[in-house]
């Protein structure tokens, strides 16, 4: 019978720390998103100490290289390095804090599905907290387009440029949440959410991740409107109500 080392249970990977909670006394469940293994979730003992080295490299929004060992039910890290410390300068500004909190939330249930996904979405949320942390765009637009983008990764594909009933690209005046994408004139049913051209145009833009559509966008509300569509779309195809959605809805 093989023997099993313990160099033969262990494993390094890249990961994005998506939340913690507390273990015991002094440890931590630490809930990662990675490249290779998708979502993962692993004990950081004694981390809660202020003796501990590991602790900051362990935090929300942090980019770490952690080295696991496989276990029964949880795997442990055993040693992290940190490599993009997004942590501080996120928490540090309220209106990127709840952003991010929303990102991580929505990252951890859509990387429980395919794995072969998985570094799609790890590359996607990196460069959303990245973007969150040196404030090179709005909260607001970071977190639009990632819902947007993560939900093609997810398989729900948003239409933006033609009617998702007829295929037309004439006429286009609505959202179908059920369907998926943008209903012309001729096609749009009562439940449809009206869009406005900035609105539409703002939509585009978010969901292919062009920066510079946006800049071309007259309605300061534009970004905020379509905000609360993709938040309903995202809940409605995911079937899940996210606490965090809840938190932006008070404070938009």
């Amino acid at each position: 019978m093989p023997t099993t080392t313990a160099a033969s249970r262990t494993y390094r990977e890249t990961v994005i720390v998506l939340g913690t909670y507390p273990l015991g006394e002094s440890d931590r469940i630490v809930v990662c998103l990675s490249s290779g293994h998708g979502l993962l979730r692993a004990v950081a003992k004694g981390v809660r100490r202020s003796s501990s080295k590991l602790g900051a490299r362990l935090e929300p929004f942090m980019i770490s290289d952690v080295s696991l060992v496989h276990g029964r039910n949880l795997d442990t890290v055993t040693q992290a390095v940190t490599r993009k410390a997004y942590a501080a300068p996120i928490v540090a500004d309220y209106d990127a804090y709840t952003h991010a909190s929303a990102i991580a939330e929505v990252a951890e249930y859509v990387a429980q599905g395919d794995g072969e996904t998985a570094s799609e979405i790890f590359a996607l949320t990196a460069g959303a907290l990245s973007a969150l942390a040196r404030r090179t765009h709005a909260a607001q637009d970071v977190l639009n387009s990632y819902l947007a983008r993560s939900m093609r990764i997810a398989g729900w594909y948003i239409e933006t440029e033609a009617c998702v009933r007829c295929g037309t690209q004439d006429g286009l005046v609505s959202w179908s949440m059920a369907g998926g994408g943008i209903v012309c004139t001729e096609c749009a049913q009562a439940g449809d959410r009206p869009l406005s051209g900035d609105m539409m145009q703002y939509l585009r833009g978010v969901a292919t991740g062009s920066w510079e559509v946006l800049q071309g966008i007259e309605d300061p509300t534009a970004g905020q409107r379509v905000g609360a569509l993709l938040r309903r779309y995202v809940q409605w195809h995911l079937e899940r109500e996210f606490r965090s959605f809840a938190l932006l809805e008070r404070t938009s």
